[in-house]
């Protein structure tokens, strides 16, 4: 003789189990990106719990790594935080909205990385420049870098330095 309760609780796992296929399915599969060498420095936090929804009118989507985002299906733009801070360098620096972000054409295609310079952890994006503009890809996500603390800043051929004698 079989347990009454038995012919109930069957149909209930089946039913939380078809919802639980149904909610994947429905979901878009998370971007691989691998981690920044300091993905897990704690300085990542505060940026990363200010990162936009959109950037680029593009949505932010999940990704498989700390410290990492990404925006757009297929991406259009993916951030790492965490990546080695860039030292001198005569590579075109911009300041966007108080962040400084040296930029450098990728060696094959047309990628182009934007790194952070003078904040640590240090963050990367890489983005088309044909996909998206440069400007507001910069724009979004200054806000959101900025809650790293800036310890030094870009200089041009035009600053000149104090030296003491």
């Amino acid at each position: 003789m079989r347990p009454p309760f038995r012919s109930v609780r069957l149909p209930a796992v089946a039913l939380l189990g078809a919802l639980v296929l149904a909610g994947t399915a429905a979901c878009s599969p998370a971007v691989t990106v691998e981690a920044a060498p300091d993905a897990a420095d704690p300085g990542c936090a505060p940026m990363m719990v200010m990162l936009p929804q959109f950037v680029a009118d593009a949505p932010k989507r999940e990704t498989t790594s700390q410290g990492t985002a990404a925006w757009g299906n297929p991406s259009r733009v993916i951030l790492r935080c965490g990546v080695p801070a860039p030292g001198p360098t005569t590579d075109r620096c911009v300041t966007v909205n108080g962040v400084d972000w040296v930029l450098r054409q990728q060696d094959k295609g047309t990628a182009w990385t934007a790194t952070t310079y003078g904040r640590n952890p240090a963050t990367e994006l890489v983005f088309d420049p044909d996909q998206v503009a440069e400007s507001t890809v910069l724009v979004d996500l200054a806000g959101a870098a900025a809650r790293i603390p800036q310890t030094s800043k870009c200089l041009s051929v035009s600053d000149t330095l104090e030296t003491k004698k």
